[in-house]
């Protein structure tokens, strides 16, 4: 499936991700604990966190000995494997195995995030929210499936319902041949590029950045305004 399609050997050294800045926080459960009850609170949270299950056990497609310990961010990395949307795919991923998503440059995460959002309020009824979102930066190198140059690709259609199990496939078959991921000219903003990692290690020297307030306020798209 993928013969017909470039392998590249790249050296990213900075690329971005946005995540929302409530993945940032501590449990609102922990304001509320006192020091001899974070040990339950610890118990329960392993109970019920996807990421520590994984962590702990393997959980869908992730296994255990894969995430990454003992390095900055490991649990945001650990996180985007972990978690997946329920019952649905991604572009490159389903929902038993995650993957981390980034782009060369900050203005085509906007407009990625900014797409999924916005479809998300309006199948959810909303048409105002404000929504903050941080950088968070990360280093590659390696061995990547290269669809910059086919932008035609079936698993670049802008229409998910064809696109997305397009992506899928080709993502099994990557992960099959031992690469770490895909690069891949963004579906949402003409000229960017995008990263998709499909390995836990493949995610390196993660550090946060700034922070962002994306803003619906009755239109379709957004204001992007940078916080810090």
């Amino acid at each position: 499936m993928i013969d017909d399609i470039p392998v590249a050997r790249e050296a990213l050294p900075r690329t971005v991700r946005l995540v929302s800045s409530a993945r940032l926080r501590d449990s609102v459960l922990l304001g509320l604990a006192e020091a001899r009850d974070l040990d339950a609170l610890a118990e329960i949270e392993g109970a019920t966190s996807g990421r520590l299950i994984a962590e702990a056990r393997g959980l869908g497609r992730v296994s255990p000995h894969e995430l990454v310990h003992g390095v900055p961010h490991a649990a945001h990395i650990n996180a985007a494997f972990a978690y997946a949307r329920p019952r649905a795919l991604n572009r490159f991923n389903g929902p038993s195995r995650g993957a981390w998503y980034a782009a060369l440059d900050v203005e085509t995460c906007l407009a990625e995030v900014a797409f999924h959002m916005t479809r998300f309020l309006a199948d959810s009824g909303i048409s105002e929210a404000a929504i903050d979102y941080a950088e968070l930066h990360a280093s590659f190198a390696g061995e990547f499936l290269d669809l910059r140059a086919l932008p035609d690709h079936p698993a670049l259609n802008p229409d998910i319902e064809a696109g997305y199990p397009e992506g899928n496939r080709l993502a099994d078959a990557a992960l099959a041949q031992g690469l770490n991921g895909i690069l891949y000219p963004s579906v949402r903003h003409t000229g960017g590029t995008c990263i998709a990692a499909l390995v836990p290690h493949a995610v390196q020297s993660v550090a946060q950045g700034g922070m962002w307030r994306l803003t619906w306020a009755g239109k379709s798209q957004p204001t992007a305004v940078k916080s810090s």
